[in-house]
């Protein structure tokens, strides 16, 4: 890729990057504070300031092994009623609100193209439609990415808590165990292209699913 090249992709990627990282951490910060648990809110980490979340090693993996990280919002269990049922809906809501916001941006693209063809053309409207379309089909791919990335049940991925809180007790303890580890696995399978083969073939699905 030349400069020219990474640095359109760049400014195509940061908008929808930024948003999708930044609502993730927020999501979980967030339902964390309304089952009781004020550790996110106290840390400044309530916020939709994109600055407060970024992980600078998380979001250059991501434009370069195409999977990154934000820095996780701080989450105390011992606040909650029922704190590994609890634990589980922090841990969904941030994959889930990037389906979510997936699942938004496909339908603006539609709309967008939808517009875009009824309209008569225009120097202006198309220096406008054309990166605003990419913007949106980008936003789909990241999210996809953020949620299914998230889904798997390595730890501290989200989906390691959320299988933590349907096993019983002693088994969350003992896959818990595992997060010593959780940084060099996710590395190894990034680095190796196992992580690739195992999830871009869902998200390239859901993605064209999204946008058929």
């Amino acid at each position: 890729m030349n400069t020219t090249s990474f640095i359109t992709n760049l400014i195509i990627m940061a908008p929808p990057l930024l948003l999708a990282l930044t609502v993730h951490e927020f999501a979980h910060g967030y339902v964390a504070h309304r089952l009781g648990d004020p550790t996110a809110r106290l840390a400044g980490r309530l916020t939709l300031n994109p600055l407060k979340h970024l992980d600078p090693l998380g979001t250059l993996a991501f434009f370069l092994i195409k999977f990154g990280w934000a820095k996780p919002v701080p989450v105390n269990p011992a606040y909650f009623r029922d704190p590994r049922r609890d634990m589980l809906w922090v841990a969904l809501a941030g994959p889930a609100v990037n389906l979510t916001l997936a699942i938004l941006s496909a339908v603006a693209a539609k709309t967008l193209w939808l517009l875009a063809a009824n309209l008569p053309y225009s120097p202006l409207a198309e220096a406008i439609i054309i990166p605003l379309n990419a913007c949106l089909i980008a936003s789909v791919w990241i999210n996809l990415v953020l949620c299914i990335f998230n889904f798997l049940p390595i730890p501290p991925l989200d989906g390691s808590k959320i299988l933590m809180g349907l096993l019983s007790p002693d088994q969350a303890r003992s896959y818990a165990s595992l997060e010593r580890y959780g940084f060099v696995i996710i590395m190894f399978l990034a680095f190796s292209g196992l992580l690739s083969r195992l999830i871009v073939p869902i998200i390239s699905f859901a993605n064209r699913l999204l946008l058929a």
